[in-house]
C-alpha cells in the first residue's frame, strides 16, 4: 500500500472574483490557511472545486498555482477528469509537468462505457503522467461505480494505480480496496471514523478546507489509538458541520462563504449554474459560526503569515 498519501485532504474550493474568473491571491490563501492548519494533502480541482464547470486552461492553471503554494509542505492530488481520453491525457501530462504529486480521475462518464473501455481510458491517462493515480469513485455524479471487480481490473492494467477516493455507499468496499494493496480516501467526511476502523487512509471532502481543524483532531486522535476521543471529535464536526449546513445554501456556497468569513477574504460565487448564497443565507451562516465559535480560531500569527485581514468576533 502506498504510505504517501495517508491523512486529511481537503477537497479544496476554487475562488472567483466578482466576474466569475478563477482568483488566483484568494486560491493561494486557502491553500496557505490549510498547510498551516496541518492537513496532509490536498484534491485539487475535484467536485469541490468545479472542475468540470472550468475550462482546461483554467484546471491547468489551477495545477500550476497548487503546486507552487504547496511546494513539497503538502501533497497535491490533481484531477484531471473530463468525457474524453485525449482532453483527461492532456490534463494529466501538464499536471505531472507542473509538479503535481499524483493525480486522480472519474471514469468516463455520460455514455455507458465497458470495463476494458474504463481501464483503457485510465490506462493511458496514467502512462500520460506516469505519477501515482487515484481513481475517483464517484457513482451519484458519474453513473459508473467502481467496484472491487471493476477494481481489480483496473489495477491489473494501469500501473501506476496507487489508490482511490471512495464516494459511493458501500462503505464496506473500503475493507475490500484496502486488502487489495491500494490507498483508500474516504469521500465523506461524516463517516471519516467509521472509514477508518476499516483501514482507510484518510479522508477527502470538502467541508475539510473551510475547517480543517476539526478533521485533523479526528485523525489524530486514531493516529494515538485513543478511539473515544476519536470519536467525540467526529461528533464534533458532524454537529458543527450539521449546524452550518442548518442555514441553507448550496454546497460550493456554503463553504466558499465560511472561507470568505473565516479569512477575511472573498472566495466568490460558485460557478453558474449553481446558485449563490441569498442575502438572508448569507446572515444566517455569518450569525451561526459566529455563535458557533468558527471564527476566532485563525490564529492571529497564521492570519499575519498569510497576509489575512484580522479575523474577530462580531460582538
Amino acid at each position: 500500500m502506498n504510505t504517501e498519501f495517508q491523512g486529511v485532504f481537503p477537497a479544496v474550493i476554487t475562488p472567483m472574483t466578482p466576474e466569475g474568473k478563477l482568483n488566483e491571491a484568494a486560491f493561494r490563501k486557502v491553500i496557505e490557511f490549510n498547510i498551516q492548519a496541518g492537513v496532509h494533502g490536498f484534491w485539487v480541482a475535484g467536485g469541490t472545486g468545479e472542475s468540470i464547470l472550468l475550462d482546461d486552461e483554467e484546471n491547468q492553471r489551477i495545477a500550476e498555482i497548487v503546486a507552487n503554494q504547496a511546494r513539497g509542505r503538502a501533497k497535491n492530488i490533481m484531477h484531471v477528469g473530463a468525457p474524453t481520453t485525449a482532453r483527461t491525457a492532456k490534463l494529466a501530462e501538464h499536471a505531472a509537468r507542473a509538479g503535481v504529486d499524483a493525480i486522480c480521475c472519474v471514469p468516463p462518464f455520460f455514455y455507458h462505457r465497458t470495463d476494458n473501455e474504463i481501464v483503457e481510458h485510465y490506462r493511458i491517462v496514467a502512462e500520460a503522467a506516469d505519477l501515482p493515480l487515484f481513481v475517483y469513485n464517484l457513482p451519484h455524479s458519474t453513473g459508473v461505480e467502481v467496484t472491487p471487480a471493476l477494481m481489480q481490473k483496473i489495477q491489473d492494467g494501469v500501473p501506476q494505480l496507487a489508490g482511490l477516493k471512495h464516494s459511493a455507499v458501500t462503505l464496506g468496499h473500503v475493507r475490500t480496496f484496502t486488502k487489495m494493496g491500494l490507498s483508500c480516501l474516504i469521500g465523506n467526511c461524516r463517516l471519516m471514523l467509521p472509514a477508518l476502523t476499516l483501514g482507510a487512509t484518510g479522508c477527502v471532502d470538502g467541508p475539510l478546507n473551510m475547517l480543517p481543524e476539526l478533521w485533523l483532531a479526528i485523525w489524530n486522535a486514531y493516529r494515538d489509538g485513543d478511539l473515544k476521543r476519536a470519536e467525540a471529535a467526529q461528533d464534533n464536526a458532524w454537529e458543527i458541520l450539521s449546524e452550518i449546513s442548518r442555514c441553507g445554501g448550496g454546497f460550493h456556497a456554503v463553504i466558499k462563504a465560511v472561507l470568505s468569513e473565516r479569512l477575511g477574504i472573498e472566495c466568490g460565487d460558485p460557478r453558474p449554474p449553481a446558485s449563490p448564497l441569498t442575502a438572508e443565507q448569507r446572515t444566517a451562516l455569518s450569525t451561526r459560526i459566529v455563535e458557533l465559535c468558527v471564527l476566532d480560531t485563525v490564529p492571529n500569527s497564521v492570519q499575519d503569515k498569510l497576509g489575512l485581514n484580522k479575523v474577530t468576533i462580531v460582538s
